[in-house]
């Protein structure tokens, strides 16, 4: 199956390990240890990371280090921007709405 970096970054644990990874390389047991789930899950989860190309592994010793790979994000980063202003709109409108309600309420 070929996977893309939408399938990666659509379940919320994927993202949390992308944020994970981020900051700095981790084995696999460091990730796992991050999480309430299984070390089964997480080993998938890690599985289509690499199948979508966000992470690789690469051994050092007995370890595997799983280090991202930013540049695989690039896609994704400029599908979400192009809603950018539609969101910052939306969110203008509903702000405005929200602060109209506020003040009638508050109005004796």
């Amino acid at each position: 199956m070929r996977r893309d970096i939408f399938q990666a970054i659509a379940d919320p644990v994927r993202r949390e390990i992308i944020e994970l990874l981020a900051e700095d390389p981790l084995t696999i047991n460091a990730v796992a240890e991050k999480f309430d789930v299984s070390r089964p899950a997480i080993s998938k989860h890690l599985k289509i990371l690499k199948e979508c190309e966000v992470i690789e592994f690469h051994r050092k010793g007995r370890e595997r280090f799983c280090i991202i790979k930013p540049k695989t994000l690039i896609p994704a980063f400029v599908w979400i921007e192009q809603y950018e202003g539609l969101w910052k709109t939306k969110l203008d409108s509903f702000e405005k709405y929200l602060n109209k309600l506020q003040s009638e309420i508050s109005k004796p």
